[in-house]
C-alpha cells in the first residue's frame, strides 16, 4: 500500500496524512475498481437531512464502496488539558438519565463473517461486568449544555500546532503552509461522479470553520438539528465531556457487547440479515459511492438519534449514522495478545498504539460506522468491525457515547 504524506489541494480541499484508501482485509478485492455508470437516470427523491436538493436514481449498479481503512486524520493541537476544573460538571454517578443497563456477561469477540478484517482476529472469549451505557449518541443539545457550562472549545475550533503535528508524520516531513494551520474540520463532499475509491482526499474537504456548531461547514447551523449527535469531536472533546456529565467513554470490548443487544455470534446489532434486505435498518450509504446515494433509508447526511429500530438492548445507532470514540488505544495486534481459553476479564485495550499503515500516528478505536458506510466494501456497521483515528480528529461522520459503571 502506498502512502501519502502530503497535502492534496484542489479548491477547497486539503486533508493531511492521507493513507491510501483500501480495505486491509485479505477478503476485499486487492484493487477497487472505479464506480460506473454515473449517467443513470435519476428522480427526485424527498429525503432528510440535506442542504441541498438530492437525486434519488431509478437504478444504480452496485459497486464497492470506500469506507476508510483509515479515517482522516485531523492536525494536532498543542495541548488538551482534562483536568481543569472547568471540567467538573453536575452530574452525580448516581444518576442514569437516558442510559440503560447493560449487564455483565461473556461473549466470543471479533469477526463473524467473511467480510471480517485481520485485526477482527482471533475471535476470543471476554468477559465484563455489568455498565451503565447512553441510550443514543451524544447529541448537539447535550453537547450544548456542556459547552454554556465549561466555556469548552473543541479541537476543531482551535489552529493545530505544527510542532504537535509533525510527531504524528514521517521524519523530514515538510511543515504546510501557513494558511493551512486554521481553526478547520472534515467535511464530506460528494463527488460530481464516478472517481478512482483509492484516494479519498476526493470526497474529504477540510474546511475552515467547520466545526459541531457548523457541521457542514461554516455556513451551516445547528437550527432544528438539536437531537442529531453531535459531530467534528476528537477523542479529546469527548472525554472532556464525559468528565463533565461523571461519565466516561466504553472500552472496545463494552462496546461490542453492548452492540450484539444480547445475540451471540451475529454479524449485525438486528442479527444476520443482510442491510440491503427488508426494511431499513440502519442510516448507511446506499448506491454508487461517493456521488450517488439512492436514499432508501431517507438520510443523505447524519439522522437525527432512535430514528431507527434500536437492538436487544434498547440502544439506538449502534449501526451506522456517526462512527463513536472508544477509550482504547488502537493496535491492530491486539486481539493476538489476549487470546486466552479461560478468556479475559474486563479488558481496557492495548497499552500502546500501532497501526501499521500510519505506524507514527497515535490512534484511538472507533466504531459503529457511519452514514458513509456501505455493505459492498468496508460494512463498518458490523458489530465486530473495527476502525480508528488519531485522537486530534474531529470529521463530519464522528461522534460519541457515554458509560457509568455505577
Amino acid at each position: 500500500m502506498k502512502h501519502v504524506y502530503t497535502f492534496f489541494t484542489a479548491g477547497m480541499l486539503t486533508v493531511f496524512s492521507l493513507a491510501s484508501c483500501r480495505h486491509s482485509s485479505s477478503s476485499a478485492t486487492a484493487q477497487q475498481p472505479l464506480v460506473q455508470d454515473s449517467t443513470l437516470q435519476a428522480d427526485t427523491a424527498n429525503v432528510k437531512g440535506a442542504g441541498h436538493q438530492i437525486k434519488k436514481g431509478a437504478a444504480y449498479g452496485k459497486t464497492a464502496v470506500c469506507c476508510e481503512s483509515n479515517i482522516p486524520s485531523r492536525f494536532k493541537l498543542a495541548s488538551v488539558n482534562l483536568d481543569e476544573d472547568s471540567l467538573a460538571g453536575p452530574a452525580s454517578s448516581g444518576s442514569h438519565k437516558n442510559m440503560v443497563y447493560v449487564k455483565g456477561g461473556d461473549f466470543m469477540m471479533g469477526g463473524d463473517s467473511k467480510q471480517s478484517a485481520p485485526d477482527e482476529f482471533p475471535k476470543h472469549k471476554v468477559i465484563l461486568d455489568g455498565f451503565w451505557i447512553d441510550v443514543t449518541e451524544v447529541t448537539n443539545a447535550q453537547f450544548a449544555a456542556f459547552v454554556k457550562a465549561t466555556g469548552y472549545k473543541t479541537t476543531a475550533e482551535k489552529k493545530p500546532d505544527w510542532e504537535e503535528l509533525k510527531k504524528q508524520v514521517p521524519p523530514g516531513t515538510p511543515e504546510p503552509d501557513k494558511s493551512l494551520l486554521v481553526p478547520a474540520s472534515l467535511v464530506f463532499k460528494p463527488t460530481s461522479g464516478a472517481v478512482e475509491l483509492t484516494d479519498y482526499s476526493q470526497w474529504w474537504s477540510w474546511e475552515k470553520g467547520a466545526d459541531w456548531k457548523h457541521p457542514h461547514g461554516p455556513k451551516s447551523n445547528l437550527k432544528g438539528r438539536e437531537n442529531y449527535p453531535v459531530v467534528h469531536i476528537s477523542w479529546f472533546d469527548a472525554r472532556a465531556y464525559c468528565k463533565w456529565a461523571g461519565k466516561r467513554l466504553p472500552t472496545e470490548a463494552e462496546w461490542e457487547w453492548a452492540a450484539r443487544g444480547g445475540l451471540k455470534n451475529n454479524i449485525y446489532p438486528w442479527g444476520n440479515e443482510p442491510i440491503s434486505t427488508g426494511k431499513p435498518k440502519a442510516n448507511t450509504w446506499e448506491g454508487n459511492f461517493p456521488y450517488r446515494n439512492t436514499l432508501k433509508d431517507h438520510f443523505y447526511n447524519a439522522a437525527p438519534v432512535k430514528s431507527f429500530q434500536a437492538n436487544g438492548y434498547g440502544l439506538y445507532d449502534m449501526a451506522g449514522n456517526v462512527w463513536e470514540w472508544c477509550a482504547d488505544y488502537y493496535d491492530n495486534r491486539y486481539y493476538q495478545t489476549i487470546n486466552k481459553p479461560a478468556g479475559v476479564k474486563d479488558p481496557a485495550g492495548s497499552k500502546v498504539s500501532y497501526d501499521p499503515e500510519e505506524p507514527y500516528a497515535k490512534k484511538r478505536v472507533i466504531r459503529g460506522g457511519s452514514f458513509l458506510c456501505n455493505d459492498s466494501y468496508c460494512s463498518g456497521f458490523r458489530v465486530a468491525r473495527r476502525m480508528k483515528s488519531t485522537e486530534d480528529s474531529g470529521m463530519e461522520h464522528l461522534g460519541f457515547r457515554c458509560v457509568q459503571d455505577k
